[in-house]
């Protein structure tokens, strides 16, 4: 399951992945994604969620790149990850390189309490 909730009055993105994600229903919250994006102002923040993941398939990273590129259009200005497991890390790291031409700063921490302190939260 993927789920992707925003806060306009604190200009974050949050991405959750849980349990089994797969790429079809990732390629369905694509739209879900723009609308909540044209809520944010450019410099917004992205939280990203593995803390609940058990499994990806491979083919979902195609679709995660195109959300990052997305991301990237749209003004992202801080990424905080949360991996508690370097294993669930399907390629994050590797495909910002590709997928972030405007290179914004990435955080990676293990637990959601490191990430709300990255965030200011």
């Amino acid at each position: 399951m993927f789920l992707a909730t925003s806060n306009k009055a604190k200009r974050l993105l949050s991405l959750r992945y849980i349990h089994q994600v797969r790429p079809e229903e990732l390629a369905r919250a694509e739209k879900d994604l723009k609308v909540l994006l044209a809520e944010l102002s450019p410099g917004f923040r992205l939280l990203v969620d593995l803390t609940q993941l058990e499994s990806m398939h491979p083919d979902s990273l195609t679709v995660i790149g195109r959300m990052m590129e997305l991301f990237d259009r749209s003004g992202v200005g801080l990424i905080v990850r949360v991996i508690p497991d370097p294993g669930k890390d399907i390629g994050f790291n590797i495909s910002t390189v590709f997928h972030y031409p405007h290179h914004p700063q990435v955080v990676t921490c293990e637990t959601l309490i490191e990430a709300a302190r990255a965030l200011a939260l």
